[in-house]
């Protein structure tokens, strides 16, 4: 029996997004799928007290060895695409549903000589074809209503079939015109088929054109000045868009597709599948790769390389089922093609292939980036395909829409997988070690700090400072500073403000080292001008990051000469190339691209990258609001906040008289006149 605590995932990891989501034993197979309109709340619930959960639950999560998810548009999509995979998978620990009944379906019964559409629950049947599954049972009755107006085929049970054949006039349906009535040959056979395969290939995802239909005859209705028709028609319109809902997991037209995305940092890139076939999304994979350089036109090479590489695979994999196969069904196949399928060449395998390639390659491979040439890419498909394949970027409509949605699974693959490297131990201690070795360094740093300063045009310069401990962040020890001496030039100097934090961060240095670490732990991002207690670093860091070039790595050590430290490893990282630049030192270090040592400064140079552009907005959002009182005369920082307590916001204080300012507690009739003029400036 399995620890579900071995493989439960990061609280803060699972996104709170629609989504479908599946359990895996240690084999592989996937024993349980589902859905959930928010992925965080529904996953935490399977992660709780053993005692706490459902017999079959803490069966299934005891078995499972890993959890995956996908991210979707909305939670329509979600079951739709939870039915798809379950029909997939066939889980063995999935039910139909909480009150054991199964999905609502609209059924069409295409092997009876008059066919007709009904509502259905419970297991498939051979000469009846399943349309769904629908969230309600009353969206099945409401799509078979609306639906009958456009394709009026046969809705009634056989029993009363058979009793209106036998009186020789219709039912109610029949009256009203929303049933052709083949029970008294209104129409024949043929014709109610052909209303029958209207239906089903509307219903199948091919909406368009029946929504073009009616647009024609809509229009042509009003030119006619029928009124009464078009307005008919415009309610039936309404009623076919209202079903098809136009979501990104079902397109309109039966697209059968490729929708490839991708999310990638300056290390490594992921890669994601949906296979769309007949409009709906048969399948999903992805794809950790890792990027030869940072620059776009070498992530758009790398696709184009995979594309190529992906499909030949398949066709190759295909080629050699249907030969293995053949090779079982030896009846029916002449000598020389079965020498030929077994050599693996010649014609045999040539039309082995041709024939499989044509149910793993689509007409349309959608891209969320262009591979580096578009055209030769698409050549090398169509050759692979024996037929044209479109390879684009979609730019609008419902692909564009499902290509979004792939790239959010991108990146959701790609936080994972950065994710499952920060919490692997093994993985953090080598990247440790991997820094002391390159820095060569005395000890492993166990602590390492780093700062990082945002601005716009030189107002509003804040600097965040993060520390991590063990290769995680310790964020009750992060930092925010105002800076000050560099602030008020109206220009850019990051130089000189990692020279301010610096030497503020090192103050005290002398003091923290020989300090005992406080048991008390403060969960609030600190900010060095306005501290909320007496807090002090517990120690100092064996590693110093500033965000930067070797100016801002001089800036900083030049104070850290000032302070006469010494036993602190100080470097910049520079963004362009992720360059680690060392005091003193004309030339940067380089680091392996796959090393894990540049993948952990990677993350500490963006988490306080992060930190300080959240400051800063903060900082900029405060300063924007209270502009309007900056120059007032004799309003002082207290006065202005008693002004905003009084009030409410700014906007309640705008509408407020003189008078109502007078009555504020330390206001006087001038001050608040003073006041009442900034805020209504006269033109």
């Amino acid at each position: 029996m399995a620890d579900p605590t071995t493989y439960r995932p990061a609280s803060g990891s699972i996104p709170t997004q629609p989504g479908v989501y599946m359990f895996r034993d240690p084999s592989g197979t996937v024993i349980y799928v589902g859905k959930a309109k928010n992925l965080r709340a529904r996953l935490s619930n399977y992660f709780q007290d053993l005692s706490q959960l459902h017999p079959r639950t803490r069966q299934m999560v005891t078995t499972a060895s890993s959890v995956a998810w996908t991210v979707v548009g909305s939670e329509v999509e979600a079951l739709q695409l939870e039915y798809t995979w379950i029909k997939k998978y066939d889980p063995r620990f999935n039910v139909k549903y909480r009150d054991d009944k199964s999905y609502p379906v609209l059924a069409v019964t295409v092997g009876e000589r008059f066919p007709r559409a009904f509502f259905y629950r419970g297991a498939q049947r051979k000469g009846v074809r399943y349309f769904g599954p629908y969230s309600h049972a009353w969206a099945v009755r409401e799509t078979i209503d609306v639906l009958t107006k456009v394709f009026p085929m046969r809705t009634c049970a056989s029993g009363v079939f058979r009793r209106h054949e036998a009186l020789g006039r219709p039912c109610l349906m029949g009256y009203i015109d929303k049933c052709a009535a083949p029970c008294v040959g209104r129409v024949s056979e043929a014709e109610h088929r052909e209303i029958v395969d209207g239906f089903c290939s509307f219903m199948a995802g091919h909406t368009n054109e029946v929504v073009r239909s009616l647009t024609e005859q809509m229009n042509q209705a009003a030119e006619e000045l029928d009124f009464e028709k078009a307005a008919r028609l415009r309610d039936d319109l309404q009623a076919v868009q209202k079903i098809t809902e136009q979501q990104a997991i079902v397109l309109g037209d039966g697209t059968d597709a490729d929708v490839f995305a991708v999310a990638a940092d300056e290390l490594e890139a992921a890669i994601q599948l949906f296979h769309v076939r007949q409009g709906r999304v048969k399948g999903q994979r992805g794809w950790i790769i890792e990027r030869t350089s940072d620059r776009p036109e070498d992530l758009a090479e790398q696709l184009q390389t995979f594309l190529v590489t992906f499909y030949t695979d398949l066709v190759d994999q295909e080629a050699h089922t249907q030969q293995r196969e053949a090779k079982v069904a030896r009846r029916g196949v002449d000598k020389e093609s079965l020498k030929a399928l077994a050599a693996g060449t010649g014609a045999g395998r040539g039309s082995a292939a041709r024939s499989g390639a044509g149910t793993v390659i689509p007409k349309e491979v959608l891209v969320g980036i262009e591979p580096t040439d578009v055209a030769a890419t698409a050549e090398v498909l169509s050759k692979l395909r024996g037929a044209q394949v479109d390879v684009r970027v979609p730019q609008r409509g419902d692909k564009r829409t499902l290509m979004d949605t792939v790239a959010r699974n991108a990146q959701e693959t790609l936080k994972q997988h950065k994710l499952k490297r920060v919490g692997d131990l093994s993985a953090r201690s080598q990247a440790l070690a991997d820094i002391q070795e390159y820095l060569e360094m005395d000890q492993v740093p166990l602590r390492i700090e780093c700062t990082d300063i945002s601005h716009i045009q030189g107002t509003d310069v804040v600097a965040s400072l993060v520390v991590f401990e063990d290769g995680l962040p310790k964020k009750q020890d992060y930092r925010r500073y105002h800076i000050k001496e560099a602030a008020g030039e109206g220009r850019s100097n990051d130089v000189g403000s990692i020279a301010e934090v610096t030497r503020r961060r090192f103050a005290r240095y002398h003091e923290d080292k020989m300090a005992v670490p406080e048991e008390t732990e403060f969960t609030d991002i600190q900010t060095e001008d306005q501290p909320t207690g007496k807090r002090r670093f517990a120690y100092p860091p064996q590693l110093f990051i500033v965000d930067g070039g070797q100016p801002q790595v001089q800036a900083a050590q030049a104070v850290l000469d000032e302070l006469e430290i010494s036993d602190v490893t100080l470097i910049g990282i520079a963004k362009r190339l992720e360059e680690v630049w060392l005091p003193n030192d004309p030339y940067p270090v380089i680091l392996p691209r796959n090393s894990q040592a540049l993948f952990l400064i990677q993350q500490i140079r963006d988490e306080a990258h992060r930190v300080a552009i959240q400051f800063h907005r903060q900082q900029r959002s405060k300063r924007m609001k209270a502009s309007e009182l900056d120059n007032v005369k004799g309003l002082g920082q207290v006065r202005r906040r008693e002004l905003v307590r009084h009030f409410g916001s700014l906007k309640q204080l705008k509408q407020a008289s003189v008078e109502e300012i007078a009555a504020v507690k330390g206001f006087g009739p001038a001050l608040a006149q003073n006041v009442f003029d900034a805020l209504h400036p006269q033109s």
